[in-house]
């Protein structure tokens, strides 16, 4: 009785909060807290992958970049001029547990003819990349069929019928051009028509909910007959990926198909992040080594939290935040192909996203 009144209490928290444009983000502090507390009792007995410490290991990293024909100019740091690699030597070691070791063959093996399908932005291709090369490394010289096409892209291990693609889609909800301009529709989703048929879907986005002005997609936001300007962008976001939720909801069968989402990736730019402030990305080489990250959690990661204890099909949460801002060593800053200036937003590869991939792989075998 105590549990249900909790979760109606926190449910009613949200629905008050995140339904007017005024809220604020001590709102959103208190339900963080009120969500920690609320997942704390869920992982009592299970091992929590998200809480660990980086460790220097000399066996990574898991691939050679020189040697995987899948990584995209922006993410080959090494290729690009970084003059380090300590960067690509860390593995994280979870507190109460240990991450298997990533097997690409037993991934092949397990996964025979089945499709996995990432969705989501350039976060989610850094993902696929790093899976793509991580499988590539166990079997160099199996077939492989590289496609890329706008949108859409795929890795088939011919031998194996394993196909892996990216739909890049930014929001997940649609963004439509009309003639009214550019439309971020927050109640559709006709895109999903393509994740249909997958064996596993690893959904990911946020990175541009927050863009503004030049860099910012769409002219305007639509819900049903309501039309805006611009919202609070943490309501935006929960309306947008209650839609998603919605649509997993009605469209997966959970029987045949394995659903993940991938957590906030964050960004380094800030060096009051991590108490340094007159630094970004730029020049890191090694990670933060404290036990609590001065920045905090962030809001968009209490969201994405509430969406998912209301999505009724099965959801595995990718919970890579925390372990992410620890490596403000570990983004391209100005070793990237295609970024010019200083970018800290996205990820070398080899790097952090192939932690990603190990937390998926624990999640699938352990």
């Amino acid at each position: 009785m105590g549990f249900l009144l909790f979760f109606q209490a926190l449910f009613l928290f949200v629905l008050q909060i995140l339904f007017s444009h005024q809220a604020r983000a001590e709102d959103f502090i208190s339900l963080s807290n009120a969500t920690k507390n609320f997942s704390a009792r869920k992982l009592a007995g299970k091992c929590n992958l998200s809480r660990g410490k980086w460790v220097y290991d000399a066996s990574y990293p898991l691939y050679s970049p020189s040697s995987c024909p899948f990584i995209d100019a922006q993410f080959d740091c090494q290729k690009y001029g970084r003059p380090d690699n300590s960067y690509l030597k860390y593995r994280w070691q979870p507190f109460s547990c240990a991450i298997p070791r990533f097997n690409g063959l037993y991934f092949l093996e397990k996964w025979r003819g089945k499709k996995i399908m990432f969705v989501g932005d350039s976060l989610s291709l850094n993902q696929f990349q790093s899976l793509t090369c991580m499988i590539h490394a166990s079997v160099p010289k199996s077939k492989t069929t590289f496609i890329r096409k706008d949108g859409l892209s795929s890795v088939t291990f011919d031998d194996y019928g394993v196909k892996i693609l990216l739909f890049r889609t930014p929001y997940l909800v649609d963004l439509d051009n009309e003639k009214a301009g550019r439309v971020l529709k927050l109640d559709s989703i006709k895109n999903g028509n393509a994740w249909k048929g997958m064996n596993m879907l690893i959904f990911n986005t946020w990175h541009w909910w927050t863009h503004t002005g030049k860099t910012q997609p769409w002219d305007y936001m639509q819900e049903g007959n309501k039309w805006y300007k611009d919202m609070n962008r943490l309501i935006a976001f929960y309306k947008g990926l209650t839609t998603w939720s919605r649509w997993v909801n009605l469209n997966v069968d959970a029987s045949k198909t394995k659903v993940f989402f991938l957590g906030i990736s964050p960004t380094h730019y800030e060096g009051r992040d991590w108490n340094q402030p007159s630094k970004t990305c730029s020049g890191e080489k090694q990670p933060f080594f404290g036990l609590k990250y001065p920045a905090g959690t962030p809001l968009a990661w209490t969201v994405v939290n509430k969406v998912l204890s209301r999505t009724k099909k099965p959801v595995t949460f990718l919970d890579v935040t925390k372990l992410s801002q620890y490596r403000k060593d570990a983004h391209p800053s100005a070793y990237s192909g295609e970024h010019s200036g200083n970018d800290c937003s996205h990820w070398c590869l080899p790097g952090l996203p192939d932690t990603w991939n190990e937390v998926l792989y624990a999640e699938l075998f352990s």
